[in-house]
């Protein structure tokens, strides 16, 4: 059985940033052939991992410590005006938890929303491998969750359950209900839904102070931050 003492890891070569202009970065994995269950995913969360597909792997750059790894304690969470019109918004949105496997109109919708909302990202163009690897490819912890308006799925989030919270790995949403604000739905959801299954954390993957794209992290408080190996309150 693979432990946390005798994981290998490995570092990429270091390349262009994708979040900040003119940064170089390296990113550390776990060695690909280990075998991850819950409960090392578990700790590798715990020390800032993120999962994509079946690779695990955090910020290990030379010159930069601007990517933080973020958590919510859900138990501490109260939710703002914005966020409590967001709730009343969505009313009505019919929601299903689904095993994680390929569903074509899950790609066709994840398709429409990278080609419309992230065309100028990494991921585009979308293919139906790239999706298989990122979303499909999963933990055994892994748990589809869709967001139904008259019976139509426009919306989905692709979450992992640890030992003691959910990781929200990735939201997509059909591009022409942006009004709403399914991303934030999502999350608001993962945070009841980590209450309901008495888990304390909800990990919201990386946070960049410079970084507009992250800026909605720090909505939900009280955030913590991992730096210099343990976990602190977001004070901004």
């Amino acid at each position: 059985m693979t432990s946390l003492k005798t994981l290998v890891f490995y570092a990429t070569p270091e390349h262009d940033c994708s979040y900040l202009e003119g940064k170089k970065a390296t990113t550390m994995f776990v060695d690909p052939r280990a075998k991850i269950n819950t409960e090392l995913y578990s700790r590798l969360s715990a020390l800032g991992f993120r999962r994509s597909g079946d690779h695990y792997y955090r910020p290990h750059c030379t010159d930069c410590n601007e990517c933080k790894a973020v958590r919510l304690p859900v138990n501490l969470f109260t939710p703002s005006k914005s966020q409590k019109r967001n709730i009343k918004k969505n009313i009505g949105l019919e929601t299903s938890i689904t095993p994680p496997e390929f569903y074509q109109h899950h790609y066709d919708l994840y398709e429409k929303y990278i080609s419309v909302r992230h065309a100028d990202g990494d991921m585009f163009p979308p293919s139906e491998e790239q999706y298989r690897s990122f979303l499909v490819e999963c933990n055994p912890g892994t748990f589809f969750l869709e967001f139904k308006y008259k019976g139509e799925v426009i919306g989905v989030s692709v979450i992992d359950e640890l030992d003691d919270g959910l990781s929200a790995v990735y939201t997509y949403f059909d591009p022409e209900i942006s009004a709403r604000s399914l991303g934030v739905y999502s999350v608001l959801w993962q945070i009841e839904e980590c209450k309901r299954r008495s888990l304390d954390y909800l990990y919201l993957g990386y946070w960049i102070e410079n970084c507009r794209k992250m800026e909605y992290k720090t909505k939900y408080r009280p955030l913590e931050l991992f730096i210099d190996n343990q976990w602190v309150r977001f004070s901004n």
